[in-house]
């Protein structure tokens, strides 16, 4: 952390949105001009939008709010929650001492240098843009009750943003949230314990508020941005305390009625439900018309030549011709 103390120094500096010269930032920060400009380089990496311009300065290409955990915390109820700008991955902090933890811990991050979403993949993650953010929950029920965890997480958080002024905002079975066909979210649930233990879960949640379009060269898929569902953008920190409580609330709920009481949620802001899909599980791609979940949270499909309904719970799906 104390290594991009000065960095986060700059950040906020620059945080306004206003030219600041070089100069009077090396004052600010106690560095020489050079000092300033390597510092810059550095923080571009992190994803920043930075224009350099002579005679101006430093300039960010807009505004950031920066998160504030004394202003969460206000405003949400949490045994534990941790800001640390620059992690490697909120998942992994929470992880690494899950023993520790009082189940609803919180960790925040401006920028994640390792994020990772579904089945090993990256999860692009540049400073102040979005919000990373994982907590710890103890599942008294056990593993066997964490089936579909991902789904009541995700109603949880489409249900906040609907109220926040996203009404559009759905689902995709098994883990991600989407604005008009592209993805807006992600969410990963990773899970220790044993068979007749309580299931420690770590939820993280991805979710793209204003991404930079430098950042997104490794993204795969149609992707979009909270800012272009939700006109104002509530703050960041309004957002993240919403999100923690709706989620903490959520699966506080989840522990007294299990799945079955979130199906017709689901259903309800499902994006694919009724709609001719494809579903990849491996190498082998399956057809069909979505037609929700189950009480197990499995994917229900139907087959076009025979209208047999299959429940999945394995598998990526997209629409057909996607």
């Amino acid at each position: 952390m104390k290594e991009h103390s000065t960095r986060l120094a700059l950040i906020r500096l620059l945080a306004d949105g206003h030219f600041h010269s070089g100069e009077k930032l090396g004052l600010a920060l106690g560095m020489s001009r050079a000092g300033i400009a390597k510092q810059i380089k550095i923080i571009q990496q992190w994803g920043l939008d930075l224009y350099s311009v002579q005679g101006k300065g430093y300039c960010l290409a807009a505004p950031i709010e920066l998160l504030d955990s004394q202003r969460i915390a206000k405003l949400v109820s949490c045994p534990q929650l941790e800001l640390i700008p620059v992690i490697d991955s909120t998942n992994q902090y929470l992880l690494n001492q899950i023993d520790q933890l009082p189940s609803g811990a919180v960790c925040l991050a401006e920028y994640q240098q390792a994020g990772r979403g579904r089945r090993g993949r990256q999860w692009q993650s540049p400073f102040g843009s979005n919000l990373y953010l994982s907590t710890y929950w103890r599942l008294e029920a056990g593993v066997a009750a964490a089936m579909g965890l991902s789904l009541v997480v995700g109603v949880a958080i489409a249900e906040a943003l609907q109220q926040l002024g996203a009404p559009d905002i759905r689902v995709k079975w098994p883990n991600d949230l989407y604005y008009h066909d592209q993805k807006l979210a992600g969410i990963l649930v990773e899970m220790t314990g044993k068979a007749g233990d309580a299931a420690h879960l770590v939820i993280g949640i991805g979710l793209n508020i204003a991404m930079p379009t430098a950042a997104t060269t490794m993204i795969d898929q149609a992707w979009t941005n909270l800012s272009a569902a939700c006109s104002p953008l509530p703050s960041r920190n309004v957002l993240a305390a919403t999100l923690i409580d709706r989620i903490h609330q959520t699966l506080a709920e989840y522990e007294n009625i299990g799945l079955s009481g979130f199906v017709e949620r689901w259903n309800k802001i499902d994006n694919f439900l009724n709609r001719p899909v494809k579903l990849l599980i491996g190498d082998r791609v399956i057809e069909g018309i979505a037609r929700g979940i189950n009480e197990q949270g499995a994917l229900l499909l139907e087959n076009d030549n025979d209208n047999d309904i299959t429940a999945y719970v394995g598998g990526e799906i997209s629409l057909r011709g996607c």
